[in-house]
């Protein structure tokens, strides 16, 4: 007897419903740090959003994957971090064999009829958003809200895909219609002033286990000198000080004996 089997990917789908208005926040999120829940708390406030899916990625294709931490512990440093109850975490991906973004909105798309769907990316991915895949359809698949970032939102509307998009882009001021616009069209939202520490997270994770005992070998043997330093001073100069006091009572009492 064959057994059915379930449709797991329909099961990862987050709680939807038409007419919700849900931003797609994609990445490896390796490690998840306050620059990514800072945007989707942005996004939910100013864009008036009911929830934030975050789309945690098996890789990213133009980013080097070798030292990538498995997905499943990835999906788990996200939910504790995040710990919302607007935001959900989905391996969504993983699942349904799409390692673009275009077939992945595609796929949600075709899944989800009547959700308002909403793309966030940050100012740093628009500024290479030229090189993703069919990233101009995706552009005409959903509605786009970038978020700033300290620097990278200074030159991100000049990025060769900023440029193609200006046309398209609305004030800031109406980035809270993006969900009831029809794509293509796009804005640039302010307030998070937070850079992108990912690299330097996943390069001290790298080097916390042969560096680590290194670094902790040079401060101690550093604190011990300088505690040893302390010390000298501490035993030469208080004594002459004491006795230059001395000397100093000495001639008093001389001088009023004469």
């Amino acid at each position: 007897m064959k057994l059915k089997t379930p449709a797991i990917s329909e099961r990862l789908l987050p709680p939807h419903a038409p007419g919700m208005r849900i931003g797609l926040f994609g990445g490896t999120f390796d490690p998840p740090h306050q620059a990514h829940l800072g945007a989707s708390l942005l996004a939910l406030k100013r864009l008036r959003l009911d929830r934030v899916w975050w789309l945690v990625t098996p890789g990213n294709p133009l980013k080097n994957t070798s030292d990538l931490a498995p997905l499943p512990k990835r999906i788990a440093a996200a939910r504790a971090l995040t710990h919302h109850p607007r935001i959900d975490i989905t391996g969504l991906e993983a699942v349904i064999k799409t390692r673009y973004t275009y077939d992945t909105i595609s796929w949600l798309l075709t899944r989800c009829p009547g959700v308002r769907f909403v793309w966030i990316m940050g100012a740093d991915n628009l500024r290479s958003f030229h090189r993703w895949q069919k990233w101009r359809k995706i552009v005409k698949l959903v509605p786009i809200v970038v978020i700033d970032r300290l620097g990278p939102s200074l030159y991100a509307a000049a990025s060769p895909a900023g440029t193609v998009l200006a046309r398209v882009r609305i004030p800031e001021y109406a980035a809270a219609s993006l969900p009831n616009r029809k794509a293509p069209v796009w804005a640039l939202r302010h307030g998070l002033k937070s850079p992108s520490p990912s690299p330097a997270l996943r390069a001290l994770r790298t080097r916390r286990g042969a560096s680590g005992q290194t670094h902790c070998k040079a401060e101690c043997a550093s604190q011990s000198k300088n505690a040893k330093t302390s010390d000298k001073e501490r035993g030469t100069k208080a004594p002459k000080r004491k006795f230059a006091a001395k000397t100093r009572r000495r001639r008093g009492r001389k001088k009023r004996t004469r």
